[in-house]
């Protein structure tokens, strides 16, 4: 998934300006990530190619999303991607660092696909660690962000691979939060689950997962990630 462009069935998403290319795993959380009929207004913090936000306005037209990027590349390049496709008014593009930037309102529902990697080793490329590495946005600072931008019964869809799911988890249970869904995906038959879209709310009592694998042990796809795609994927 690294070409230039990579064509949706009903929109396209140029990357060639941004650090972090389309993924399995962001197509995954934007066509899996429930949006209940009381959500109104999304934000979408580090939108890269605007991939999520484009996916989300595909999938419910009642929603209203604010999708926030600090590279200056990459929101310009999420604007041109959206402004491109048919819900360029329902998404607006804000070129800011979300941690000091004034919202000014508050959302019905957060969506994140943050850098994955802490304490990892940095490779040369300034604007790819940025955005695979937690420099300019560490969990902490993301679950303040969160805190402070969701109205009282908001939730947040986060994706994270499964070791930095435990991080996160043990961040949200010291504030007094949890996970009331969870999909964990399994990239194939007999291998364990290595990515997590899990629901953070600040009332969650118990804990719903799912389960999701890519690869069909034959060959393919799963018929699950098939139905799940489908609406996305060209040749599904």
């Amino acid at each position: 998934m690294s070409n230039s462009y990579f064509q949706f069935k009903q929109f396209t998403i140029r990357q060639e300006r941004c650090a972090m290319k389309v993924s399995t795993d962001a197509c995954i959380q934007g066509a899996w990530v429930p949006v209940a009929d009381n959500v109104k207004t999304v934000l979408d913090i580090g939108t890269g190619t605007g991939l999520l936000s484009l996916m989300l306005a595909q999938r419910y037209s009642h929603i209203q999303i604010d999708a926030i990027e600090i590279d200056t590349d990459a929101a310009a390049q999420a604007q041109e991607n959206i402004a491109a496709s048919p819900w360029a008014d329902r998404i607006t593009v804000i070129q800011a660092d979300a941690t000091n930037h004034t919202f000014g309102k508050q959302y019905d529902m957060v969506i994140c696909n943050p850098p994955f990697f802490n304490n990892s080793l940095l490779g040369d490329d300034v604007q790819r660690n940025q955005v695979r590495h937690t420099l300019t946005l560490t969990y902490n600072a993301l679950f303040n962000i969160i805190q402070k931008v969701l109205k009282p019964d908001g939730y947040a869809s986060i994706l994270l691979p499964a070791a930095e799911h435990d991080v996160w988890l043990q961040i949200l249970y010291s504030n007094g939060w949890g996970v009331s869904k969870q999909l964990q995906v399994f990239p194939k038959d007999g291998s364990n689950y290595n990515r997590v879209v899990s629901i953070s709310t600040a009332d969650a009592q118990t804990t719903n997962t799912e389960h999701l694998q890519i690869y069909a042990a034959g060959g393919g796809y799963t018929d699950a990630f098939t139905a799940l795609l489908q609406l996305f994927y060209l040749k599904l």
